[in-house]
């Protein structure tokens, strides 16, 4: 009776209905062009099912430990990102051969400067200097540079095909390469440098679970990860069913078509953002760059692989190289970052140089 009962109260609990209730819309709303009201109900129930997405995730955290934690929410986002992506462009016509880059750039920029700034200032403002491994965080922004240039920076400057795009063979070189970067760099940090990836103590030591938060039950575990599965599912799915409003109204506003991927990134990655500030208040900053340079790296490594594939029956132009601006953006990310990641402490500064790129990203694709 006792384990019934405690099965009841865990499907009772919001973290569970609401993601369903959001697939539920999801369903309903699925390929049909949605009055106003109702746009706003699935937009609420998708906000809902960001917030249970991140309560999954971290008891399935709680439970497998880091760094497993981080990646399973990481690796979930992104494939599920990578199918959004390929459904709109599916749908979107010639429109839609820049949506792979401006969702994967701003991928990149959310996560590499958005949620790596406002965790460093929340952890600083915690603990006024935060502390994390620089071994990890560092090949982890390294591989993100290479990935970024070889499948975003190369196409600029390529000649095989005219403008910015790979021919055939490029991409799957590309493919090929960004798949096997990021399964070394998931073996590393599962397996052989595992402890590069754990959170620190002030004193860099490393930092053990929580001694006051007893792990949940395998019962437990095994829920969350469904549910976990079931609100990324209705968050992305969500989000494409809101997406002609958020086409339209940036159009309305005359702004460029690159913002709607901006704006489609930012409601993807929210369970990222969410979860990583959660973790560094309670300082595990270093957690917090484990899903920010995690999920980057799998934007890349997943999505670029998934829309070579998708190309077979995709009719229209792929263009991957990123322009000058965003270029220059990347350049800065990338040195910026490794020059927060190295001494393995940051404060509150790092983190506001962080937004100021952000900020700046979101200024230059409304404003270009």
């Amino acid at each position: 009776m006792t384990t019934r009962t405690g099965i009841r109260s865990l499907w009772s609990r919001w973290t569970v209905v609401v993601p369903l209730l959001a697939l539920v819309a999801l369903v309903l709303s699925w390929g049909r062009d949605l009055p106003g009201y109702a746009v706003g109900l699935v937009a609420l129930l998708l906000a809902g099912a960001v917030l249970a997405a991140v309560h999954h995730a971290e008891v399935v955290a709680h439970r497998v430990g880091e760094p497993f934690g981080s990646l399973v929410l990481a690796v979930a986002v992104t494939v599920i990102e990578v199918a959004l992506i390929v459904t709109l462009m599916v749908d979107g016509g010639a429109k839609s051969s820049t949506l792979a880059r401006d969702t994967v750039f701003a991928a990149v920029m959310i996560t590499c400067n958005g949620i790596i700034g406002i965790s460093l200032i929340v952890g600083a403002l915690r603990s006024r200097v935060t502390v994390f491994n620089a071994e990890g965080s560092g090949g982890a922004l390294a591989t993100v540079a290479t990935l970024a240039t070889l499948s975003l920076v190369f196409p600029t400057f390529t000649t095989s095909k005219p403008g910015a795009q790979f021919s055939t063979d490029q991409l799957t070189f590309a493919a090929i390469a960004s798949l096997g970067l990021y399964g070394l760099f998931v073996a590393m940090q599962t397996v052989r440098h595992r402890d590069y990836f754990l959170p620190l103590t002030q004193e860099g030591e490393i930092k053990e679970i929580d001694e006051h938060a007893p792990l949940p039950t395998r019962r437990a575990t095994t829920l969350s990860a469904v549910m976990l599965v079931v609100a990324l599912v209705a968050v992305v799915g969500d989000a494409k069913a809101v997406s002609p409003t958020i086409e339209s109204g940036v159009e309305s506003a005359g702004m460029p078509h690159a913002v709607v991927g901006v704006i489609i990134a930012l409601l993807v990655l929210a369970p990222e953002t969410l979860a990583a500030v959660r973790a560094a208040r309670r300082e595990r900053v270093q957690t917090s760059l484990n899903l920010a340079l995690g999920s980057a790296m799998a934007s890349i490594g997943l999505t670029i692989p998934a829309i070579a594939l998708a190309t077979i029956w995709l009719s229209g132009p792929l263009v991957l190289g990123l322009s000058a601006t965003h270029m220059v953006l990347l350049a800065l990310t990338v040195v910026v970052g490794a020059l927060t990641v190295v001494p393995g402490r940051a404060t509150l500064l790092q983190g506001g140089v962080h937004l100021a790129i952000f900020a700046a990203f979101v200024f230059l694709a409304v404003s270009p």
